[in-house]
């Protein structure tokens, strides 16, 4: 008798090899940008993309505010078109991250997503700042 978890057969080792190096083509995660932030090794921006509003409440220390809706290329136009975005949102339960990583994609702009968003960043015990 099979688990649901071994029902489907899993990948062969290069598959998964294959799969799981994408994965991180496109994710980062919390510990890594806290990393980067705090040992002055910061080689992107950090996008926070939620509303102004929550922003202001509270955000990752060194994040810019730039709410997915707003991306566009004047909203971008600071930036070099070789600069890399990490974007965060609320969490999980968001997708606001993906919606960013599409618009920055349509406008050739390298994106990764922070996986977690604030809600991770929280769980893994940072701080956030108003």
């Amino acid at each position: 008798m099979s688990s649901a978890v071994s029902r489907i057969p899993v990948a062969d080792s290069a598959e998964s090899l294959q799969h799981f190096e994408n994965l991180l083509r496109f994710e980062t995660d919390c510990w890594d940008v806290h990393h980067a932030l705090t040992n002055d090794r910061k080689d992107f921006v950090l996008l926070d993309v939620r509303a102004d509003i929550l922003f202001d409440k509270g955000h990752i220390d060194g994040a810019e505010n730039l709410p997915h809706h707003k991306m566009n290329e004047t909203a971008l136009a600071k930036y070099s078109k070789g600069t890399l975005f990490v974007v965060y949102c609320a969490g999980p339960h968001c997708n606001g991250t993906e919606k960013a990583a599409i618009r920055l994609a349509k406008l050739n702009r390298p994106v990764k997503k922070m996986i977690g968003g604030v809600t991770g960043w929280l769980d893994e015990g940072f701080e956030l700042v108003r």
